[in-house]
């Protein structure tokens, strides 16, 4: 089953649900302040984004602003970059859909469509 984890008070999140119902597609929602995604999840994100660690960043909040993470996340190890984002849920990017063959994270209807169809 698809893990959704997103955040009840954001529209992209509140978007992403509903284009999954609307689908019919099964998935279990977590919401992502209380419960980031462990370390395990989040390597696989990376995996599927290239390695790409600022994919896995909510970049325009201030959380991250606060943490000076745009000049500190470059040189940082997978491992302390996982150790922040499981300390702090809402420097998760979001919505964050993880599953059998399936890894998005953001919501843009397209990329989530060809990625169910599969």
């Amino acid at each position: 089953m698809l893990k959704f984890y997103g955040y009840k008070k954001c529209s992209t999140c509140r978007n992403a649900k509903k284009f999954l119902e609307s689908k019919g597609v099964s998935f279990e929602e977590i919401p992502i302040r209380e419960t980031p995604p462990p370390p395990a999840e989040l390597a696989a994100m990376l995996q599927a984004y290239d390695g790409k660690m600022t994919r896995l960043f909510n970049t325009s909040s201030q959380d991250y602003r606060d943490a000076g993470l745009k000049d500190r996340l470059p040189v940082m190890s997978h491992s302390d970059a996982f150790s922040i984002l499981q300390g702090n849920g809402n420097l998760v990017k979001r919505p964050f859909l993880l599953g059998e063959g399936v890894a998005l994270v953001g919501f843009k209807e397209a990329e989530w469509q060809a990625a169910l169809e599969d």
